[in-house]
């Protein structure tokens, strides 16, 4: 396992982050670490995301990749900007294969049993399984493990409170990926306050989980 990914195995929650003014990244890498939070996902949906991942790769006790990377100009872009992984929606061989020539965690997002496959063969352990919600979500998780058990994944896409617990439950999933601690329009308004309680509630139930022996 890569370094990086042993941080967000510890993490358990990986925050996306759309982000359209950069000014606004390091409060809100401040905000997600007061909450409990200790990853992030900076999309480069926007063209704020570089620089608030390079913002926010600045804050110390804060594990933070890029995201939506679609090209290797931008693992390069990202790896210089601070990423300290890479994370795609789809398996692209060059954009693998650059992210870890820059010594990088590399996350694609696989979607089939052939994908997850492909992902093993590059040599990685840990993929993102995207759109969780719309392919079957943990059901399909595990049914891909029970030949691929060397694979573990990160669902995104319909991740949310009310089924985080579900699939970190599962020795499938080493983490979660979802946005509902990070409201884009709360990060827009410098809401922080709304973010760091947000976050602050995902710790906590992942907490009350584990004290219940769910976790």
């Amino acid at each position: 396992m890569h370094t990086t990914t042993a941080r967000l195995t510890a993490a358990r929650i990986v925050p996306v982050i759309v982000i359209d003014d950069a000014a606004r990244a390091s409060d809100l890498a401040h905000a997600l670490l007061a909450g409990g939070i200790t990853s992030a996902e900076v999309t480069l949906r926007t063209p704020a995301g570089l620089d608030a991942l390079a913002a926010m790769a600045t804050v110390p006790g804060l594990t933070v990749g890029a995201g939506t990377v679609l090209t290797p100009e931008q693992v390069q872009r990202s790896a210089d900007a601070g990423a300290a992984f890479i994370v795609s929606p789809g398996f692209d061989d060059d954009v693998v294969a650059t992210t870890l020539d820059r010594g990088l965690a590399a996350l694609p997002g696989i979607a089939t049993a052939t994908e997850a496959m492909r992902a093993l063969r590059a040599g990685l352990t840990e993929v993102k399984f995207f759109p969780a919600d719309r392919l079957g979500g943990l059901a399909t998780i595990e049914a891909l493990a029970a030949p691929l058990p060397q694979l573990r994944f990160m669902p995104s896409g319909g991740v949310g409170a009310h089924n985080a617990v579900e699939y970190l439950s599962s020795a499938a999933v080493f983490a979660v990926s979802g946005s509902w601690m990070v409201n884009r329009a709360a990060i827009a308004a410098g809401d922080h306050d709304t973010i760091r309680s947000a976050s602050a509630a995902a710790i906590a139930l992942l907490e009350a989980a584990s004290a219940d022996g769910a976790l």
